[in-house]
């Protein structure tokens, strides 16, 4: 897992041939506003978020976030133990997000 800034993480995911942007929050959380292109896994459905995380291509680059950052650093390190080949988390979640939103 790498923590990043919205600048190093948005760079890294353009330059990416492989990039999977990927929401950790709630439904709700992800209703009321999105980063665009991101699918939503439901890290607080431990049982509905580890059936997600086996279906995923492991061989993919995963970037990560959540409201503040923090789901989204348990989220990348329990892919990481699954064998994920890269996991980027972005640093301060969506709150510290400044670029389009969409809901």
């Amino acid at each position: 897992m790498q923590e990043l800034t919205q600048d190093q993480w948005t760079e890294q995911k353009e330059a990416a041939t492989d990039a999977y942007v990927l929401d950790v929050r709630t439904p709700e959380e992800y209703a009321a506003g999105h980063i665009k292109g991101s699918d939503l896994l439901d890290i607080r459905n431990p049982q509905g978020f580890m059936e997600g995380a086996e279906k995923l291509d492991k061989s993919l680059s995963y970037f990560i976030y959540c409201r503040s950052g923090a789901r989204s650093a348990q989220a990348c390190q329990l892919l990481d133990q699954m064998g994920v080949k890269a996991t980027y988390n972005l640093e301060g979640g969506i709150l510290a997000w400044k670029g389009d939103i969409q809901q």
